[in-house]
């Protein structure tokens, strides 16, 4: 297993060691020295078709750190630094993720999330620090001109509440 940090070093790419023969293949998705200061608490999985956008998200009150991997097809995963303090506040990370490659995505409580799907399908898996609250629920919207983030597509499938997300300078924020 290779952990590596991203251009913003609180989100990290983890790349388990895939043993593969003429069965299959085999890894560990999660063991807990990993990230020994998380608790996970919640799992969520999700499918989606080809162009569809799911995100910005975030909580407040009860901030998700998230661990993320595709389980089938791809996605171009996004997280957004919402930290105040942080000297990448406003900065993102775009991280292409496929089932092929079996990595995974440590996406940090403060943190907004994201994703695109890039295969015909995807589905995506995250385990969560937090509950989801849906009255915590928080979004920016994906094509923010402050965020400026390269999708690399202009018309999504979006959710109502997606496509009405808050501009980045408009949002709530961590200290």
């Amino acid at each position: 297993m290779k952990i590596t940090a991203c251009s913003i070093p609180d989100v990290e790419l983890i790349e388990p060691n895939v043993i593969r023969d003429s069965r299959g293949y085999f890894f560990e998705s999660f063991r807990q020295s990993w990230l020994p200061e998380q608790v996970f608490v919640q799992d969520n999985q999700s499918a989606s078709q080809k162009d569809t956008l799911r995100g910005i998200h975030y909580q407040v009150r009860q901030p998700q750190g998230k661990l993320v991997r595709v389980v089938s097809g791809a996605v171009l995963d996004v997280a957004v630094d919402l930290r105040k303090s942080s000297k990448t506040f406003g900065h993102y990370v775009a991280q292409h993720l496929n089932s092929e490659a079996h990595q995974m995505l440590w996406v940090p409580p403060g943190f907004g999330h994201g994703f695109l799907v890039l295969s015909e399908t995807a589905e995506f898996y995250y385990k969560c620090t937090s509950y989801y609250d849906p009255e915590d629920q928080h979004i920016i919207r994906w094509n923010d001109p402050d965020l400026a983030i390269d999708w690399g597509l202009e018309s999504p499938i979006l959710s109502g509440r997606d496509a009405e997300g808050n501009l980045f300078k408009d949002a709530s924020y961590f200290p």
